[in-house]
């Protein structure tokens, strides 16, 4: 066999194998097409999705917020923050007694007393981030079951607006952006 004839079959059988991993493999992972089904059984298609950013800017301005209420047997109060969706909330709560707390979120627009639930127990503190996953109002209910007075605090840092107090059928508005 000459010299040129091989070149010509190894050129021709690494195109070959290039067709093959362009097709069963960077089409899939990259693209998200696999027309071979091998991007599926080799677990290839999820890495043409975009997945979450893990860093993202936020608009509007920073606050911080530490509020401490005064629950007696049986009182309750709801504290929310006006978030717009993917607005950052970090938290951090702590009661000297069991509350049963719940925190939930109001979309704008839903019909009055919808909510949407992410928590619900009892507990003397919490603490975390929340992402709003749509624009609205989130924010926490807590309630003493107690026989008790138990004293809350709140502390909160996060890209909101204002907040809203519900408490004995009355509301109370903070404005945080207000000088």
């Amino acid at each position: 066999m000459s010299d040129s004839r091989r070149i010509v079959l190894a050129s021709t059988g690494s195109l070959l194998v290039a067709a093959l991993i362009l097709v069963s493999v960077v089409l899939p992972s990259e693209y998200g097409w696999d027309p071979l089904g091998t991007g599926e059984a080799l677990g290839l298609l999820g890495l043409a999705e975009e997945g979450a950013m893990p860093l993202r800017t936020q608009a509007g301005n920073w606050h911080s917020d530490h509020i401490e209420f005064q629950l007696s047997p049986f009182e309750s109060v709801e504290y929310k923050y006006r978030l717009e969706e993917g607005a950052a909330l970090l938290y951090r709560w702590q009661a000297d007694g069991e509350l049963l707390y719940e925190m939930h979120s109001e979309p704008d627009g839903a019909a009055p007393g919808y909510a949407e639930s992410f928590a619900k127990n009892r507990a003397e503190s919490d603490q975390g981030n929340f992402t709003a996953p749509f624009p609205g109002i989130h924010g926490w209910f807590w309630q003493n079951r107690g026989d008790e007075e138990i004293n809350l605090k709140l502390e909160t840092r996060g890209f909101y607006p204002w907040a809203v107090e519900l408490r004995d059928g009355n509301s109370f508005r903070y404005d945080f952006d207000q000088p």
